[in-house]
């Protein structure tokens, strides 16, 4: 039924029906159902139903909100009192305290996506430009002497790097051209240490590296005039930004991407001392396996010459097939139990209905059987019997004589 026909129609509306009825109007407007609202988290509650409820606000105004137990479990990590937020979901009215309310379904962090959507618009532009053409792509050198890092002093990467490529190759030579990796003025170090690793230290390799952050901290790695730097370069470039699921324009312009720093360390030295030391004992090896090689095969034939007659050996043939007998007796014991347990079940249901359809246990919770004496015929009904006459009443253990008195009928 049309709310606004039902409100029209009544002289006068109770508090619970124009409730009811905002509802409906609320409930059916398309916007206020899949709707985005920003605002700062307050008052956030975690009752033991598992459900949460927190009030979003801003400086003119603040609405409740409710996140539903299904759907707490996977959005609980964004909810913090004072951050800002944007959430999804439907507008109502919660008709008990006559208040409207928002039911939330997602969650995101203030900006993110205008963020991603500048990340998208930017992306296109470059890609369009041929930025990220992989023939452009300048091959990583597998032996380089020289690296240049570009990195934070402070940050936690700088020591995994270093320590990473000591442990492969401590012959290295690193040089370290320091630069901010968040902040407004980050974007200028960065492409001013770019610049100076091609125009004054000349490495064979630079690697620019940070650790993890949200997408904010990590946005100066997605300005473009970083990305640009990073494509101007003459000398191959790795980049190793943020977590293995973080992604950066950066990465997508560099000749080469690392998940991690650490990775990026073991991606710039491909071969370590330790390899080299490898593959000399490797070879030598190879020199004796192939001496060894003739034997082995002969070995190896003869094993399984051995292996196929013990297959086809009578002896194992018996055993499988009394694996396999056993394995019916099993199946039929429990099929056995299992039919027993079922007929088991059937006769004690049985025995319940027969017990409780027993006359005797029906005198047992005060029913009494009535009876003429003249001829002991049962009487169930008023109208069987007349005043005076001699009856017989049975109950639960014995019986006794009685006289039919003021008869009483009653209408069906």
């Amino acid at each position: 039924m049309d709310p606004k026909a039902t409100l029209k129609s009544a002289l006068s509306l109770s508090v619970t029906e124009l409730t009811r009825y905002l509802r409906q109007v609320i409930e059916s407007d398309d916007v206020l159902q899949e709707v985005w609202v920003q605002g700062e988290i307050s008052n956030l509650a975690r009752p033991g139903s598992g459900h949460v409820y927190f009030t979003l606000k801003d400086a003119g105004a603040s609405l409740r909100c409710v996140l539903w137990r299904i759907n707490a479990f996977r959005l609980i990590s964004f909810l913090k009192e004072g951050i800002g937020v944007e959430v999804h979901g439907s507008v109502t009215v919660y008709e008990a305290g006559g208040q409207y309310q928002m039911i939330v379904d997602g969650i995101r962090s203030m900006g993110e996506g205008l963020l991603f959507q500048e990340f998208i618009r930017l992306k296109k532009l470059l890609e369009e430009e041929g930025l990220f053409n992989p023939d452009k792509k300048r091959t990583i050198p597998s032996g380089a002497n020289r690296i240049g890092l570009i990195t934070s002093l402070t940050g936690a990467a700088l020591q995994d790097v270093l320590n990473t490529l000591r442990r492969r190759n401590p012959l290295l030579n690193v040089f370290i051209v320091p630069s901010a990796v968040q902040g407004n003025d980050a974007p200028l170090e960065l492409v001013k240490a770019i610049s100076d690793m091609n125009g004054i230290v000349k490495p064979e390799l630079i690697l620019i590296v940070r650790g993890g952050g949200s997408i904010e901290d990590l946005w100066v790695f997605n300005d473009e005039r970083v990305v640009r730097a990073i494509a101007a370069s003459e000398i191959p470039t790795i980049t190793g930004i943020g977590h293995e699921t973080d992604f950066t324009l950066s990465d997508f312009v560099a000749d080469l991407r690392a998940p991690t720093p650490t990775t990026a360390a073991e991606l710039a030295t491909p071969i370590t001392i330790l390899e080299l030391k490898d593959v000399l004992k490797h070879n030598y090896e190879d020199l004796i396996s192939v001496i060894e090689q003739s034997i082995d095969l002969k070995r190896d034939l003869v094993n399984d010459s051995h292996s196929r007659l013990t297959f086809l050996s009578p002896d194992r043939r018996i055993q499988t097939e009394w694996q396999t007998m056993d394995g019916v007796i099993r199946r039929l014991v429990t099929s056995q139990w299992h039919h027993l347990s079922i007929e088991k079940i059937k006769i004690n249901g049985l025995m319940a209905s027969l017990t409780s359809l027993n006359p005797i246990n029906v005198l047992k919770r005060g029913y009494a059987v009535v009876t003429r004496q003249l001829d002991s015929r049962l009487i169930s009904r008023v109208g069987q019997i007349s005043p005076g006459e001699d009856l017989l009443i049975r109950v639960q253990d014995g019986s006794f004589s009685a006289q039919a008195t003021n008869l009483s009928q009653e209408l069906e």
